[in-house]
Parts: structure tokens; C-alpha cells; sequence
């Protein structure tokens, strides 16, 4: 069944290939000769940084709609899990917003985003904000403050690790998620953040390409929630009793909320308005709109019947596919991303978690490691110059040297997350304890962790 299913899409891509290099070598701007008399003239000094209200403000919306993005995520999980854990799991994403703000504020931004020490790190000349103030810092933005860029990153510091709840989700105890939550974010997330987007860190000199987050975001959190799930164990009664979700509905408008903030994601990654960000825009939404068919048409063929949350994982699956690429793809191949994203995380979900046996309890790793590692090895397929004169060709558009850079950075990035996540885990397993206790778990995390139940009856 899944023979047929790859055998399709293989052949819809090859249709599609076509129309895509041609449509977006078709895009590539006109190179406009410079007159002889302007070469003759010295070059100009460069002009200061200036504030355009304009970026600033789609930087800001761009900032809320990330934020939505995390409550998004707690709903999305949240009604995933049984309803027992409904207010647990979503307190999981509500109260990483607030771990993360003030991590970032004090030591995360500047770890991340520092002035470059040795490719690794960025150094502590702006710890709690020192430093970064209003003016533009044309380094990252040159058109917006300096503080706009810092909380518009702050947004993407704050949905990674609440990704990796969904591994442990029904079975953590509480205390030791706050802390996991602190030394992931200083240990794994912020050192990634800076090898792949900080000015001098080392994959980003390499020119490996990740626009929106596809390596700094996704595949971080996904191989970081499989270590988590593994180490951590399976839920009380895994495969042997029902734990269908108890809210659908719930976890449709989650859905819908990250479709919704993923906008901001993307397109604001661009950190101007303008082009670019119109262009991620787009194949935003058309790769999420491909990978919810595509889920939906491998389940449809394998199970007999399409379902809501087959359409919803669908979705977000396209959205962490189209991420890493965003910036640097046309719409046809964001149809491509979108559809392999869709087959292929269905796959991990429902064929390989299986067969593997380990309880990834809401598919962190199926959707968000798979998913971004395909759309960053796609980034090295399809990205243009024609989209991105700053990016750069990938193996269909004559380049096949970005391919291996991809593959260098997906490695990279996934055996530091999950060897740093499995240490870090094991430390907090020995001093703290994983797990809240087998009465605990039975009883659910909402009374036991939180004294409260989410619904009255």
C-alpha cells in the first residue's frame, strides 16, 4: 500500500518538476547593467541605518503571530491527550511562554545572537538587553530596532521546547519539565540558534540554508522529543488500553491557530515587508495545503476512511516542511515539500512509531523531526536564487554542493539535540525524578501536579 502511495507522488512530482524550474528561473530578476560613467564614480559611503515603520510593524504583527502560535500548540496538544491531562498538557506550552521570555531577556539572546565567539557561541556583551536597544542593528535588521528583531526571535526561543512536550506528554512530573525547560533552552537551543542564523556561526558560514527555523526549530525539538520519549518510557497502559484524543475540536482550532500564526513565522522571517515576505507567505499556506491532502489521501488508501486529525497533522506537517525553505522556494515546490511532508510523516506516525514501539505520546518526533528534516534536505533540492538573490541555487537548480551542506547541518544538529537532551534527561532523572509516580499518572497530571481538573463532570 505504501509502494503505491510513494509510487504517486513520485510520479505527481515528476509532473510538477518541470513547471517548477521553469516557472521560478522565469522569476529571476533582470540583471540591469551599471553605466560606465556611474562605474567611474567613487563608491558612495554608505548610508546609516534607518527605521522604516513599515518593516517595524510587520516585524510586530509578525511577533504576535508567533506568540499565538504557542497557545495554538497547547490547544493542538491539548485535546490530543485524555481528559484527564488536558489542563497539564496545555499549562506545559502556557507556561513556557513566561520560562522563555525572561531566559531570553536575561542570557538567551545574547548566547544566540552575541557577537561570535569561535563559530560556537554568541558572547555575554548583551546579557539582560545590554546593548540592544532601538537603533537598527545592521547585522540582523537594518530597517527595524534592534529590540523588534531580539523579541520577534524571542517567539521562535519560546515554540521549540514547548514542541517537545507532545514526546511526554500524560506522564512528566512538573517540577522536572520547568527545569528541563530552562537548561534545553540554554544548552541545545540557543548554541544551534547561533551555529545556523548568528553572524559567524559556523553552518551559516558554511552556507547551509535553514530561513524560517526548519534546524534551529524543528528538527532540535523533534530528535530532542525521541530521546525524551525513549528515555522517559511508555505511558501506563500504552498499547494496551484506549488513549484516543478526548477533544477533536480542540485540537482542529489549534491547528488552525498555528496555520494562522505560522504566517508570521514565515513571512516575517523575512524581517521586511516586501517581497520575500509575499513569497513565504504563499508557499506557506500551499505547502500546508498540499501535506493535509496528501495525509489524508495515504490514510484514505491505507485505513479506508480520511480523518479530522489525519487533515490537522497534515497541515502542521506541511507548515514544519515549508519552514527551512520558505525564503528560498517558488509555489510549485512548495506543492512538492507539501505533499512528501504529508506522506512522509504519515509514515512515521502510523507505520514506523509502531513498529519501533516507543510511546511518542502526540508525534513530536513523526511530525516535527521528519517533517523538518525533509524540508531542510528539500531546501537543498529546490531553493532558487530566483526567490532569494541572498540564498543560493539548490541540486535541481544546478547546485548540488547546497545539498551536502544540508546534510551536514541536519546531522550535526541532530546528534548534538539528542545526545545533549538524553544527558541533560538522565542528570534530571537522577536528582529530580522524570516521572510523577504510577498512582500519579493514573490518576492524571491535572489533579495530582496542579490540583485542578479541567472539566466538572
Amino acid at each position: 500500500m505504501f509502494k503505491k502511495i510513494g509510487i504517486a507522488i513520485m510520479l505527481l512530482a515528476y509532473l510538477i518538476m518541470p513547471m517548477a524550474v521553469m516557472a521560478e528561473e522565469a522569476a529571476a530578476p533582470a540583471s540591469q547593467p551599471v553605466a560606465e560613467a556611474q562605474a567611474a564614480q567613487p563608491p558612495a559611503a554608505p548610508a546609516p541605518p534607518k527605521i522604516d515603520t513599515g518593516d517595524t510593524a510587520w516585524v510586530l504583527i509578525s511577533t504576535a503571530l508567533v506568540m499565538l502560535m504557542t497557545p495554538g500548540l497547547a490547544l493542538f496538544y491539548g485535546g490530543m491527550v485524555r481528559k484527564k491531562n488536558v489542563l497539564g498538557t496545555i499549562m506545559h506550552s502556557f507556561i513556557i511562554v513566561a520560562i522563555i521570555s525572561i531566559q531570553w531577556v536575561l542570557w538567551g539572546y545574547t548566547l544566540a545572537f552575541g557577537p561570535d565567539k569561535g563559530g560556537i557561541i554568541g558572547g555575554l556583551e548583551w546579557l539582560g538587553l545590554n546593548g540592544v536597544g532601538l537603533d537598527p542593528n545592521p547585522d540582523y535588521a537594518a530597517t527595524i530596532p534592534h529590540q523588534a528583531f531580539m523579541i520577534f526571535q524571542m517567539m521562535f526561543a519560546v515554540i521549540t521546547p514547548a514542541l517537545i512536550t507532545g514526546a511526554f506528554a500524560e506522564r512528566m512530573k512538573f517540577s522536572t519539565f520547568f527545569v528541563f525547560t530552562i537548561l534545553w533552552a540554554t544548552l541545545v537551543y540557543d548554541p544551534v540558534c547561533h551555529w545556523v542564523w548568528a553572524v559567524g556561526g559556523w553552518i551559516r558560514n558554511i552556507g547551509a540554508l535553514d530561513f524560517a527555523g526548519g534546524t534551529v526549530v524543528h528538527i532540535s525539538s523533534g530528535v530532542s522529543a525521541l530521546a525524551a520519549a525513549l528515555l522517559i518510557g511508555k505511558r501506563k497502559g500504552y498499547m494496551t488500553e484506549i488513549m484516543a484524543p478526548h477533544n477533536l475540536p480542540m485540537t482542529v482550532l489549534g491547528a488552525g491557530l498555528l496555520w494562522f500564526g505560522w504566517f508570521g513565522f514565515n513571512a516575517g522571517s523575512a524581517v521586511a515587508s516586501g517581497g520575500l515576505a509575499t513569497s513565504a507567505f504563499v508557499v506557506t499556506n500551499t505547502a500546508a495545503a498540499a501535506a493535509a491532502l496528501a495525509w489524508i489521501f495515504a490514510e484514505w488508501i491505507q485505513r479506508g476512511k480520511p480523518t479530522v486529525l489525519g487533515a490537522a497533522s497534515g497541515a502542521v506537517a506541511g507548515l514544519v516542511a515549508i519552514t527551512p525553505a520558505s525564503g528560498f522556494v517558488g509555489p510549485m515546490s512548495s506543492i512538492i515539500i507539501g505533499l512528501g511532508a504529508g506522506v512522509l510523516c504519515y509514515m512515521a506516525v502510523s507505520l514506523v512509531k509502531p513498529l519501533l514501539g516507543y510511546d511518542d505520546s502526540l508525534d513530536a518526533f513523526g511530525v516535527h523531526g521528519v517533517g523538518g528534516t525533509w524540508g531542510a534536505i528539500a531546501t537543498g533540492l529546490f531553493a532558487t536564487t530566483a526567490i532569494n538573490s541572498a540564498g543560493a541555487d539548490g541540486l535541481f537548480f544546478g547546485n548540488a554542493a547546497l545539498l551536502g551542506k544540508q546534510f551536514i547541518a541536519v546531522l550535526v544538529t541532530m546528534v548534538y539535540a539528542f545526545v545533549v537532551t538524553f544527558v541533560l534527561l538522565k542528570v534530571l532523572d537522577w536528582t529530580m525524578g522524570l516521572r510523577a509516580s504510577e498512582e500519579e499518572e493514573i490518576m492524571g497530571l491535572d489533579l495530582t501536579q496542579h490540583g485542578e481538573s479541567g472539566y466538572s463532570s
